[in-house]
């Protein structure tokens, strides 16, 4: 099956006072490669979290990050710098006994004094919120591997089109160098005819052994074969559940090698044309490729 590497994904669960959120990109990649993001005081579930996308993708670059929200009241704690209340206090007495006011001092002094209540730490049990967030990772992964597998089946498309064009190139090679010696034979009669001027009898035994040499040497027919065999392989492997963009990527390599040799083998200009438009092709699928999982 043809998976894109490439896909984003977003997903949010509210449960109870907890809500989760999960956010999701992902890119090519060689292997895989989790950068993850989490809320202070989450830091011990980062493995957890990539044994998660570990079992749903095979490679790529994922940035995955976590939001967690807690409206309980236990997730809210604040502490009093109480050393800091007394002196302010006995400043505060001080003040009032000094200009005679009243010895109420309104609570709403002490609120508003910078440092004198500020947000405490608190222990996030993470366990008991593991359930939720696991959830939302899973479904938030889900989310992104329909996309993945969309985009995969476009690739997959573009590829068989591609192959199709490869293989009728390959049929125009095959038919092009089908009758070489009789080409050869030709050239040579009129190459020598042009160097002597048609002076000297043509030895035609002599000349239909050079151009089945010649032909022999510019024998392809094992190459195409290869290169029929790599399509097939690129077929089956698209076809295939298994993840295969390394597989693919090989393949095309060997195309590469298969194709350069009948280029250096045969000298015909119009196979020439058409071996340089099959690896235009190439290059384009190899562009595709790398983004396959």
């Amino acid at each position: 099956m043809i998976k894109s590497m490439t896909a984003y994904a977003k997903t949010e669960i509210t449960d109870s006072s907890l809500t989760v959120g999960v956010e999701i990109r992902t890119v090519n990649s060689r292997f895989l490669d989790c950068q993850i993001r989490v809320p202070h005081g989450y830091g011990p579930l980062e493995d957890k979290i990539k044994e998660c996308v570990a079992r749903r993708l095979g490679r790529g670059r994922v940035e995955l990050r976590l939001f967690v929200t807690d409206m309980s009241e236990e997730s809210c704690a604040y502490e009093v710098n109480f050393p800091k209340a007394r002196a302010y206090h006995k400043a505060l007495a001080a003040m009032a006994a000094d200009l005679g006011l009243g010895s109420e001092i309104p609570l709403s002094l002490f609120t508003g004094s910078q440092g004198m209540i500020s947000p405490a730490e608190v222990t996030v049990d993470q366990e008991s919120r593991w359930q939720v967030i696991e959830r939302c990772i899973d479904q938030c992964l889900t989310e992104l591997d329909t996309m993945r597998q969309a985009e995969g089946d476009y690739l997959k498309n573009d590829f068989l089109t591609r192959l199709s064009d490869i293989e009728k190139a390959l049929d125009r090679v095959e038919t092009e160098c089908a009758d070489l010696v009789p080409q050869y034979q030709k050239k040579l009669m009129e190459r020598i005819s042009a160097l002597t001027g048609g002076m000297v009898e043509l030895d035609q035994a002599r000349i239909a052994q050079e151009a089945a040499v010649l032909a022999d040497r510019s024998d392809i027919t094992e190459e195409i074969t290869r290169a029929r065999s790599h399509i097939l392989q690129f077929r089956n492997i698209v076809d295939s559940p298994e993840p295969g963009g390394r597989k693919l990527n090989f393949l095309l390599q060997e195309f590469n090698r298969e194709f350069n040799t009948m280029g250096s083998k045969v000298g015909h200009a119009s196979v020439a044309h058409v071996i340089v438009d099959v690896k235009s092709e190439l290059e384009r699928l190899r562009e595709q490729v790398q983004n396959v999982e």
